[in-house]
């Protein structure tokens, strides 16, 4: 059902927003770490790491997936923001269009590809095998992983987080079942982890269709409005391109380092594998939150209410940096029992992860202040801002940091952490140069 977000006390309508979003990217990613958790009570290392490696690939390629659609989204946000219906249907029906074609040409690349990408991520020998049957079955599955996120970025380009929520907390239940079934009863290791996924994300596709049938959005679009127009497609690329780029680079930076941990033997790789699956469930608090800056931004902007979108930004700040102290602090304590969740009798694993952990939660406070930047540049088509300072953070000290830390500290994990806060810090620096010198920017009157 659509929302509207110009109207209503900001912090309010920014929970409002972020908390079914935040229950939906949690369910989401809960495949994962189900996938990991179950594998590690039938499995060894070996399995461990290969759907560690697996699923770091999959979660990249979705977050590519999302950024791009946030195009989608922010496009829509602006058309309803502005009260103008057909130009919500033709970014809705445009938006269907576009993503059917990204689909069938990412599925055939990927495929093509995947040999090359299990080289080029030094996937240790033990695991070759098994990650190459995970992500084989996987990226025959990505027309349904692009499919739910398209569908949910529409769901929340009309400001409903709900619906979304409710098809992907459904298809998590059937996702763990499978997951116990094939990985456990039918020992099928990486290729069930693998299996029960895509089948999760087939069931919340079909779903999603059924309501965008069954229940009114406050849009109808039209067979006209699925033709490609030109301002329309321009729009969604503007701020969906820059941002897959910006996604797909810090998951690029997130596999040189496991290639650079997987070269270390299968322990480091477990280890890493295990700490890159929490961060990415800790992060999911400043993606929603960056989600619904964005969204809030976006509607707020396109009615000109330029004042409420620049709220949004300082409170979701406020908001995220709140969550991060804590989950900071709480990592100081509880790493190794943390990370002993995914993995039995390897105190090894256990040690090094709890050391890679520790450092690392650093970053769920500091990059949250720059998720938030990135919402909001994106909601006033900048997002090449948030392109340019995520890869100056990676190119810059992400991944030469990992790599010097690796080579320095090979008894210990903790400095390896350290490079991603490092670069979320240089990242908020070159967001509040650009924030500030773009004041006159944020207050124009028309997008």
């Amino acid at each position: 059902m659509q929302q509207d977000l110009t109207q209503g006390n900001i912090t309010r309508i920014l929970l409002r927003f972020s908390g079914p979003y935040l229950v939906a990217s949690f369910l989401q990613t809960f495949y994962g770490l189900a996938d990991m958790f179950i594998t590690g009570q039938y499995n060894g290392a070996g399995t461990i790491s290969a759907v560690a490696v697996g699923s770091q690939v999959m979660h990249m390629l979705t977050v590519v997936i999302v950024g791009l659609a946030m195009g989608s989204t922010v496009s829509i946000s602006h058309a309803v923001g502005a009260k103008d219906g057909p130009r919500t249907a033709r970014s809705v029906g445009n938006s269907v269009t576009l993503f059917a074609a990204v689909a069938a040409a990412s599925t055939v690349l990927l495929l093509m590809g995947l040999n090359l990408i299990l080289r080029l991520l030094a996937v240790p020998p033990e695991a070759y095998e098994e990650a190459r049957r995970y992500l084989f079955i996987c990226f025959a599955g990505v027309p349904f992983i692009i499919a739910y996120n398209v569908i949910s970025s529409i769901f929340r380009g009309l400001g409903d987080t709900k619906s979304p929520m409710y098809f992907v907390a459904i298809a998590g239940v059937f996702n763990i079942v499978l997951d116990y079934v094939l990985i456990g009863p039918f020992a099928m290791g990486a290729a069930g982890a693998a299996l029960a996924t895509v089948a999760a994300q087939g069931l919340s596709v079909g779903m999603a269709f059924l309501a965008l049938k069954r229940f009114h959005m406050g849009v109808k679009a039209g067979k006209e409005d699925l033709a490609f127009e030109q301002n329309t497609i321009h729009g969604i690329l503007a701020v969906g391109i820059p941002i897959a780029f910006q996604e797909g680079l810090i998951q690029i930076s997130f596999l040189v380092i496991t290639a650079i941990a997987n070269a270390r033997g299968v322990s480091v790789a477990a280890a890493v594998g295990i700490v890159e699956k929490i961060i990415c469930f800790l992060f999911l608090v400043p993606s929603a939150m960056s989600a619904a800056v964005s969204s809030v931004a976006a509607q707020n902007a396109g009615a000109g209410y330029h004042n409420r979108s620049a709220e949004a930004l300082r409170f979701g700040i406020r908001i995220i940096i709140g969550f991060g102290f804590v989950i900071f602090v709480l990592c100081q304590f509880a790493a190794e029992p943390m990370v002993s969740c995914f993995v039995k009798n390897d105190p090894n694993v256990v040690r090094l992860g709890g050391q890679y952990l520790r450092s690392y939660s650093a970053d769920c406070m500091i990059a949250g202040i720059h998720f938030c930047f990135s919402g909001f540049f994106s909601a006033y088509r900048k997002a090449m801002y948030s392109f340019a300072h995520n890869m100056a953070s990676v190119l810059l000290v992400r991944i030469p940091g990992a790599y010097l830390a690796s080579k320095l500290f090979p008894e210990t994990l903790f400095p390896m952490g350290l490079a991603a806060p490092m670069g979320s810090l240089l990242s908020v620096a070159i967001c509040l140069v650009l924030y500030f010198r773009g004041r006159e920017y944020w207050n124009r009157t028309e997008l």
